[in-house]
């Protein structure tokens, strides 16, 4: 099983290679190459709900909205 440290390993790495453009990701000695931006947002999305998921966080699937005329 991964660990939590192991996840937010990750997750950091996707970040600083999104932030910088480049789309091979290396961490624990292991090297993923990834074909876009919206791959890599798909990746750090999947990893978020896993950490959160370990940190004991549900994670926020609804917004509500409501609006009103004012008068």
């Amino acid at each position: 099983m991964t660990t939590l440290a192991e996840l937010q390993t990750r997750r950091e790495a996707l970040a600083t290679s999104r932030a910088s453009g480049v789309a091979r990701v290396s961490y624990d000695g292991k090297t993923v190459e990834y074909r876009s931006l919206a791959e890599i947002d798909r990746a750090i999305d999947v990893l978020n709900r896993e950490i959160a998921a370990l940190e004991g966080r549900r994670v926020i699937r609804q917004v509500r909205v409501t609006t009103s005329k004012g008068l």
